[in-house]
């Protein structure tokens, strides 16, 4: 059972802040964490309790008063030390720790003063993405054989996601009315709609699977909008599709470990850049970046870009010796 006023922020969310489903859920768990955390930390339950037995129903508004600033950094530093989390699982810590506390000031007006209000995130290193390349692209999509019962349902998710450049939850959530000729719409980041354009692969690759497979299967009520349907005839989910990405990897020759869902949006998002000449606000819109800052990525990946520039130099001349 969940505290009460964290059961009221939840509702906030969701209700008034439109957050999506997959933003509440993160938060709720950080916070339930950073409760448990507390209970330990202040010496309010056995030291060798099982992490996840810690109750904390009875959290009110007095523990939540008595929060200060130093524990929610010894919070942090228990995700990264006792959890492993990384330096972008403990930003979002921040920033989940942040918002609650500032609802309780600002909306609740259950806090005089927020001890939240100081806390910094943590510096997070700029990465360049990993990605497939092109040649691993088509090897990846090679690997869709008809040895797999559902190979016209795993090749059209693979192709939508190279060609499109999709969430995994986008993905999971397309629905057959929401395609229309080479449109369509899905819900993105933070229940935003959004349009994506179909080219022809992703036609033929969606008309092949619906025509012969799935007119043929059984799916249940509830869920005949959805495109992609699972064995147990509902929308596929996103864990059977990271199994079935992660199958095909395999079947590939590639690394699953160290590709994923949403390193397939990476790699359509670099063939975009690197082999299409879309150019980087185009590539903000096509992949539902509210700020170019984060599209900025893809643009640091162009080796061939590099190379040639430096072929050019007008002192590349062995001559000039």
């Amino acid at each position: 059972m969940l505290p009460r006023r964290l059961v009221e922020y939840l509702n906030y969310l969701d209700v008034i802040k439109g957050r999506s489903s997959n933003t509440v859920d993160g938060y709720k768990m950080d916070l339930v964490l950073l409760f448990r955390f507390l209970k330990i930390y202040r010496g309010m339950c056995p030291r060798n309790i099982d992490f996840t037995e810690i109750q904390i129903n009875d959290v009110d508004d007095n523990f939540i008063r008595s929060i200060n600033l130093s524990e929610l950094y010894a919070f942090l530093s228990f995700a990264e030390k006792n959890r492993k989390n990384s330096t972008y699982a403990r930003a979002r810590k921040v920033a989940s720790v942040r918002s609650f506390f500032k609802y309780l000031s600002t909306k609740a007006k259950v806090l005089d003063e927020n001890p939240a209000l100081e806390l910094e995130t943590p510096k997070i290193e700029k990465r360049n993405p990993i990605y497939l390349t092109l040649n691993e692209s088509k090897e990846l999509l090679k690997s869709v054989d008809g040895t797999y019962r559902h190979e016209k349902r795993d090749y059209c998710i693979i192709t939508l996601f190279l060609n499109c450049g999709l969430r995994l939850s986008e993905l999971c959530s397309i629905n057959l009315s929401k395609i229309k000729e080479d449109t369509l719409t899905v819900i993105g980041k933070g229940n935003k709609e959004r349009t994506v354009y179909l080219n022809e692969a992703c036609l033929k690759a969606i008309s092949d699977y619906i025509l012969l497979e799935r007119n043929s299967m059984e799916i249940l009520p509830e869920h005949k909008d959805a495109l992609f349907i699972s064995e147990k005839k509902t929308r596929i989910s996103k864990r059977t599709v990271e199994v079935i990405i992660d199958k095909y990897l395999k079947a590939a020759g590639l690394d699953s470990s160290k590709y994923s869902p949403h390193k397939l949006r990476h790699t359509a998002a670099t063939l975009m850049y690197k082999h299409g000449n879309v150019d980087i606000r185009s590539l903000q819109k096509i992949l539902g970046h509210e700020s170019v800052s984060t599209t900025q990525i893809y643009t640091h990946v162009d080796d061939d870009r590099l190379r040639e520039a430096v072929k050019l130099n007008p002192l590349n001349d062995a001559k000039t010796k």
